[in-house]
């Protein structure tokens, strides 16, 4: 529990007296009465480690002490039968180092008690309409109470940015996790590459990588898997998998699993049939050669924009080279005419969730990269019909993602282990 106690404390420290209040998600129908999946909001669970549903975190910040505190589902004998364990508020408070816990049962009435003569309210605002009503509704009851002497927080902020900003800097514990979830996820990309043939389902690829996460740890892909063939591979988030591959289509596979909450992001694409054609791999180069550029540019002290700006330079000159594209390489960069091919940014945050929390710029500037940052950088080139296009690119989809954590000397690709050249690829794919 030691990172979770340590984040709580670093959060009172980063906001003025006041009560904090982070709820967790709830269980959510799929149909009928199965639910899916559940999964505990991210920075619930970034400041307590508890990943049961409907539950609230409460920190009250005084001026020479701090309590935290969990709401939770009561302990329930006969509910547990049916659902499972449930820790209750006594457990909870023991295992997960709270000051005190209570029955989730209890919160309206005790968050009334709360809030009361509390300058400050710090929650999540604009995200859940029916949480913003019941917070409305408690700072209400206290108002109702002026008569008594009690005063009601005068100020209400959004607490995601607080939040955000440590999230954005991994600690230890949690770059282990990420550095575990590479491993898994890099294993499964490997047996996706062994497992490709034509005439095979698209679907078929991805149960084999689901199967390797689970076999490994990993209970859940972090996000859906795209496994696009072909035509496919230039839709960006393609995610049906339902195609047959075909002997001499591309298959791009960006796929992720999760592990103790933390994700991993790989994109890789290989040929079905285990050899590159000469297009392709004039198209494949570029791409990657667009990558190595772009994780150069993955260094503290260096904007965030950077890495994409020196693959988006490297794509657009190979967009020329290739025929693609006419003109100077400053001409293209300054009509972005490179977008008809490459349309999307070369990274984002990762870590509780693939799409991590984060500020990209402050005060309207690109922020500069430190340590602890975790980002993908995931360069493509996406080739579809179009006048300008000779046939023998047309439909050709590539990306190519790794994960990399940002060092005070440099950056560590969490991926290191997954093969992308080509010749590796064709290694591991040869029959």
């Amino acid at each position: 529990m030691q990172p979770y106690i340590t984040r709580r404390a670093i959060l009172s420290t980063r906001l003025a007296a006041g009560v904090v209040i982070v709820p967790n998600t709830t269980e959510v129908i799929r149909n009928a009465d199965s639910t899916y999946p559940f999964r505990y909001d991210s920075s619930f669970y970034y400041l307590t480690g508890f990943n049961e549903a409907d539950a609230v975190f409460v920190q009250i910040i005084g001026a020479e002490s701090t309590q935290n505190i969990l709401f939770c589902r009561p302990k329930d004998l006969e509910r547990e039968i049916w659902d499972g364990y449930r820790h209750g508020p006594d457990a909870a408070r023991e295992q997960f180092n709270f000051d005190a816990a209570y029955s989730i049962e209890e919160l309206d009435q005790k968050m009334i008690e709360l809030l009361q003569n509390q300058p400050r309210l710090h929650t999540t605002f604009g995200h859940n309409a029916a949480w913003d009503s019941r917070v409305a509704s408690w700072v209400n009851g206290v108002r109702a109470k002026v008569r008594s002497g009690v005063t009601a927080p005068n100020e209400i902020a959004d607490i995601r940015s607080t939040i955000a900003e440590m999230r954005l800097f991994k600690d230890e514990f949690e770059i282990a996790l990420l550095r575990k979830a590479g491993l898994i996820n890099s294993a499964a990309h490997i047996r996706a590459m062994r497992f490709a043939r034509p005439g095979q389902m698209e679907y078929e690829v991805e149960a084999e990588i689901l199967h390797d996460y689970y076999r490994q740890g990993s209970r859940f892909p972090a996000y859906s898997s795209i496994v696009a063939s072909g035509a496919n591979a230039t839709c960006l988030h393609y995610g049906e998998n339902n195609q047959r591959m075909n002997d001499g289509d591309l298959l791009l596979i960006d796929a992720g699993c999760e592990i103790g909450g933390y994700a991993s992001d790989i994109t890789r694409t290989f040929p079905v049939n285990g050899k590159f054609s000469g297009p392709q791999k004039d198209v494949y180069e570029v791409t990657l050669a667009a990558q190595y550029a772009a994780l150069d540019a993955c260094r503290a002290g260096k904007s965030w924009n950077a890495p994409h700006e020196a693959a988006v330079r490297v794509l657009a000159q190979g967009m020329i080279d290739l025929g693609l594209l006419q003109g100077s390489l400053d001409g293209v960069l300054e009509s972005l005419s490179y977008k008809q091919f490459y349309m999307h940014n070369t990274g984002h945050w990762m870590g509780l969730d693939v799409h991590d929390a984060g500020a990209y710029k402050i005060k309207g500037e690109w922020r500069n990269l430190e340590a602890g940052m975790v980002m993908t950088v995931e360069p493509g080139f996406y080739i579809r019909p179009a006048a300008n296009v000779p046939k023998h690119f047309e439909n050709i989809g590539v990306r190519i993602e790794d994960d990399v954590l940002i060092t005070k000397d440099g950056m560590e690709n969490l991926n290191a282990s997954c093969p992308k050249t080509v010749a590796e690829i064709e290694a591991i794919m040869a029959r």
